[in-house]
């Protein structure tokens, strides 16, 4: 979001059938889509896009060689097991800055030691 704000071409990828949920968390609504889901996404510009298809595959890697940042948020593992991953973005585009963003990060030993904690 902040990306956006401060000009930067966000292109967000979301699921053909579903898109993103947050679309239907109302009220309130503002016509077909939830005020929550059009704040958080203000200036960005969506398409829908499968994974798991060869067309989509060769979208995502168009996107990601020009791209300056890409930042994911699926489960450990997850972009990897379906070819996005770290180790080969960075290949075919050295000046990529990838971001992991996911809640199931925290929990695991190779990340231990750069999580964000938070202390009652």
């Amino acid at each position: 979001m902040t990306l956006a704000d401060l000009g930067a071409d966000v292109i967000k990828i979301e699921q053909p059938s579903t898109g993103d949920d947050a679309r239907a968390w109302g009220p309130p609504f503002q016509g077909e889509e939830a005020a929550y889901f059009l704040s958080v996404n203000r200036n960005k510009r969506s398409v829908a896009v499968d994974l798991k298809s060869t067309e989509g595959h060769e979208s995502v890697w168009k996107l990601a060689a020009r791209a300056d940042v890409l930042v994911e948020n699926f489960r450990p593992g997850t972009a990897a097991g379906l070819g996005f991953g770290f180790d080969k973005h960075s290949k075919a585009n050295p000046g990529l800055v990838y971001a992991s963003l996911n809640p199931w990060r925290w929990a695991t030993k190779q990340s231990a030691a750069c999580s964000p904690r938070a202390k009652a």
